[in-house]
């Protein structure tokens, strides 16, 4: 897969009742992961979203979560940029270059889904998400 560059909003727990209207209004195939699917022992974690990713027919895609335990939800800075693929070498390029000046709040590594992923702020202030997949053989 070549790499993509994704809009990822965060939700204040409403993320499976946006995700389903983007996608009354856009079309395409949703999937979700629940935090519980992920192993929080938090019911009132549970049923929220930790990552939505709709893709459409056109070519959009969209992503999105439940803003994560311990973090803020600041309406108008809800939003950061996925860069996604398998193309580590490409990937991890990008990683180093978006964080030179910039804030890395969740490090490059390996995470419980089995991708490498990390989150960071750039010198700029634009929220980035990096996630190397596994290549599909």
């Amino acid at each position: 897969m070549a790499s993509r560059l994704n809009p990822y909003f965060s939700f204040p727990g409403n993320a499976r009742e946006a995700m389903e209207f983007y996608q009354r209004v856009f079309g395409g195939s949703l999937s979700t992961s629940t935090f519980g699917a992920m192993g929080t022992d938090d019911p009132a974690l549970a049923d929220k979203i930790m990552h939505a990713m709709l893709e459409t027919d056109r070519g959009f895609t969209l992503m999105g979560s439940d803003t994560a335990p311990g973090m803020a939800h600041d309406p108008g800075n809800n939003v950061a940029v996925s860069l996604s693929g398998d193309d580590a070498d490409d990937l991890r390029g990008y990683w180093g270059k978006l964080t030179e000046g910039g804030t890395v709040t969740v490090p490059l590594e390996k995470q419980m889904w089995g991708d490498e992923f990390g989150m960071c702020v750039d010198r700029y202030g634009i929220g980035w998400m990096v996630n190397i997949g596994q290549p599909q053989g």
